[in-house]
């Protein structure tokens, strides 16, 4: 008799910790997916409009409007004042985000001030991923036709003063996560490879237009991926 009731005593322990375990499970609140706010840099002779396809696209795939951020700028500017500006830029959403970092989506200009925000202004300690598409980052002889117009511009031409002394060293500083797509048709960059950076995840797309660099799907894809 003792060993029966010993046995229903330990059945229904049993039973009681089982319910427990499984009422301090579903107590437990459901953690929503949080990702590190993007902000995104255009280039030259654009705004921040030219990111609207892929800001749908991140929304899509489950970033909220409070993590996107695509960035204006006067981008007939030296790119060290839009770089100053941009590490400014980039600590009003990290207050009012309060995150502690941001990934940095750049295209063509946009990589040159980016970069130089990340190596000269301490910006490596605030951006763990960055990713430059179609960016100019050792310069393009095609941007002689504006070099005289735009300081901006005048920096982006090959063997600049600017470009020198941004891609002296290294060319990916600190522990952010670099990566750069680029394409094998694009008439902006001449030549195309201009667009590698030492150091990065160097990505041939195959053939994207320039200005399709920011707004093509198959792109935007790898980048999802890559930022994840």
């Amino acid at each position: 008799m003792q060993r029966s009731r010993r046995r229903v005593s330990a059945a229904a322990s049993a039973v009681v910790s089982s319910l427990l375990l499984a009422l301090s499970l579903s107590a437990t609140p459901a953690q929503a997916a949080t990702h590190h706010p993007i902000v995104f840099v255009h280039g030259l002779s654009s705004s921040s409009s030219s990111w609207d396809d892929w800001i749908a696209d991140f929304k899509a795939d489950g970033y909220s409007s409070s993590e996107l951020f695509a960035w204006s700028y006067n981008w007939q500017q030296s790119n060290v004042t839009t770089a100053s500006q941009l590490s400014s830029y980039i600590k009003t959403v990290l207050s009012q985000t309060g995150a502690s970092k941001v990934d940095l989506v750049v295209h063509s200009m946009g990589a040159l001030n980016s970069r130089y925000y990340l190596k000269n202004l301490g910006g490596t300690s605030y951006v763990d991923d960055f990713v430059s598409t179609a960016g100019v980052n050792h310069g393009t002889t095609t941007a002689s036709w504006c070099s005289w117009l735009y300081t901006s511009c005048s920096e982006m031409y090959t063997g600049s003063s600017f470009l020198t002394s941004l891609n002296s060293g290294d060319e990916t500083p600190g522990s952010v996560s670099y990566a750069s797509y680029w394409s094998n048709c694009d008439d902006a960059l001449t030549p195309d490879t201009t667009a590698i950076l030492s150091g990065a995840t160097n990505v041939e797309v195959g053939c994207v237009s320039h200005t399709d660099m920011n707004n093509d799907h198959g792109v935007y894809e790898q980048v999802r991926d890559f930022v994840a």
